[in-house]
C-alpha cells in the first residue's frame, strides 16, 4: 500500500481483518503517512452473534466453538471488538479518511456495543459516517432506479445473450429522451449489459441483473415477452428485483434510512408492495423479515412474474412493474425527497390514468410558491377525472407521517 501510494496509483483493495484499520493507525504515527483515502465496511453486523463478525484474536475455527459452547462471552468479545475497530476509525477519519458504512448494521451494532459512532442532533438512524444509502443510493432509489432481474429458463446461454441484446437496445432507446441525471444511471447499465457477457459472471442459472427505473423495467420485460412470442427466446422467462431496491423493502437502518419523517420505521411500504404485485399479477409474492441487516430490522416484499409469449402476460407486466416502482417512488416523495417529487410527477405525466396525492407541503409549493408551469400540472392532476382502465380500483394509503397520503390508482 505504501509503495502504491509513493507512485501516486489509484487502487482498492479488500481486506479482512477488522484489525488491519489499527494497523494503518499505527502506520500513520509511526511514519506521518495516511495511506487510504477512502473506507469502508460490509461487515455481517446483521448478523454479529453467529459467525458474522469474527472478535479480534480468535480464529474462524475458534470463534464457531466459542459461539456455542460460551455465547454470552463470544457476545462480549464482539462487542469489544466493535469498539476497537470504530475507535481506529475514528483516530483515521480525524486525519483525512473519508469512511461511510455499507449498510449491514456495522454503524447500528458498533453504537449497540458502547462504540463512538453518535451524531449530535441526529435522528435514531443517523451516524457520525455517511450510509452509502443516506448519501448515494437513496437518490438513485428516489428516481425510480434499483436492481431488476430475470433468469432464462431454458438453461441456455444463447437465450441470456439474446436478453442482453434486448435489455440494451431498450435502454439506448429510452435514454435518448431523459434528464441528464437520468440518463447517467442508464449509460452505467448501458455499459454494463453490453459487456456483462464477456465477465463470464453466470454461475449455474442463465441469470441477469441490472439497475432499471420504471420505464426501463417495463420497457424491458414486454421486449423479452414479445421475443419469446415470435420464438427468438426458447423458453419462458422469470423476472424479479432485489430486496434492496426502490420499494420493496421497510429497513430503517439502510433501504429506507433516508426517510426521515419518522415512518422510516413503519412497515407500509413492503407490505403494499406485496399485496399490490398480488392483486396486478405477480406469478407468486413474498413477504419477509431479514435480509441484509438482521431479523427484526427489516421487512420485504418481493415477486415473480412468469413471461410466456402470451398477451396476458404482457398485461401483467404492463399493470404489476408500474406499481411495483410507483409505490416505492410516491412513498419517498411522501417524505419530502425531491428527486422522488421530480420522478412521481414524471411518471404522472407519461400515465395519464396514475394519480398520486402529493403531500401537503408539495402542493402548496405547486399550488402558490411553484412556477407557473408547476402550478399548471398540479390543477391539472387535481381537476382531471380518473378514467382508469390501467389500474382497478382507489387503495387509501395510509401513514404516521401527518401528510395526506392518499394515492388514486
Amino acid at each position: 500500500m505504501l509503495n502504491t501510494r509513493q507512485g501516486a496509483l489509484i487502487r482498492t483493495v479488500g481486506l479482512f481483518r477488522s484489525t488491519i484499520r489499527e494497523r494503518l493507525v499505527r502506520e500513520y504515527d509511526t511514519t506521518g503517512e495516511l495511506l487510504v483515502d477512502l473506507g469502508s465496511d460490509q461487515t455481517s453486523c446483521h448478523n454479529p452473534f453467529s459467525g458474522g463478525y469474527c472478535p479480534v484474536g480468535l480464529t474462524e475455527q475458534e470463534a464457531s466453538q466459542l459461539m456455542h459452547s460460551e455465547p454470552a462471552r463470544f457476545r462480549s468479545l464482539v462487542q469489544e471488538s466493535l469498539r476497537r475497530h470504530i475507535a481506529a476509525i475514528n483516530k483515521l477519519a480525524d486525519k483525512g479518511l473519508f469512511f461511510w458504512d455499507y449498510g449491514n448494521a456495522f454503524l447500528l451494532e458498533a453504537k449497540r456495543a458502547g462504540a463512538d459512532v453518535e451524531k449530535s442532533g441526529a435522528g435514531k438512524t443517523e451516524f457520525k459516517y455517511p450510509s452509502y444509502v443516506q448519501h448515494i443510493m437513496g437518490d438513485i432509489f428516489s428516481l425510480g432506479f434499483g436492481p431488476f432481474r430475470w433468469v432464462c429458463t431454458s438453461g441456455d446461454p444463447e437465450d441470456l445473450a439474446a436478453t442482453d441484446v434486448i435489455a440494451s437496445t431498450v435502454l439506448e432507446d429510452i435514454s435518448k429522451g431523459v434528464s441528464d441525471l437520468v440518463r447517467q444511471q442508464y449509460d452505467d447499465n448501458i455499459r454494463w449489459i453490453r459487456e456483462a457477457g464477456k465477465h463470464n459472471m453466470v454461475v449455474g442459472s442463465q441469470a441477469r441483473i441490472l439497475y432499471s427505473d420504471q420505464k426501463g423495467r417495463v420497457s424491458i420485460a414486454l421486449a423479452i415477452n414479445t421475443a419469446i412470442a415470435d420464438g427468438r427466446i426458447k423458453a419462458p422467462v422469470v423476472i424479479s428485483r432485489d430486496h434492496h431496491d426502490v420499494s420493496g423493502t421497510d429497513s430503517p437502518f439502510r433501504e429506507t434510512s433516508n426517510i426521515y419523517d419518522g415512518s422510516a420505521f413503519c412497515a407500509d411500504m413492503a407490505v403494499q408492495n406485496f399485496v399490490g404485485d398480488a392483486f396486478r399479477g405477480a406469478t407468486w409474492v413474498a413477504l419477509h423479515n431479514g435480509g441484509g441487516v438482521g431479523w427484526g430490522e427489516v421487512t420485504n416484499g418481493g415477486f415473480g412474474l412468469v413471461l410466456d409469449g402470451s398477451g396476458d402476460a404482457a398485461r401483467r407486466v404492463t399493470m404489476m412493474l408500474n406499481w411495483d416502482v410507483s409505490n416505492g417512488v410516491a412513498r419517498r416523495c411522501w417524505s419530502g425527497n425531491d428527486k422522488a417529487y421530480e420522478t412521481i410527477c414524471q411518471t404522472m405525466r407519461e400515465h395519464s390514468d396514475l394519480r398520486v396525492t402529493l403531500p401537503l407541503a408539495w402542493r402548496t409549493r405547486a399550488a402558490g410558491q411553484g412556477s407557473a408551469a408547476l402550478r399548471e400540472e398540479f390543477n391539472h392532476k387535481r381537476s382531471t377525472p380518473v378514467s382508469s382502465q390501467f389500474y382497478r380500483a382507489l387503495f387509501q394509503l395510509c401513514s404516521v407521517s401527518g401528510f395526506e397520503m392518499n394515492t388514486h390508482v
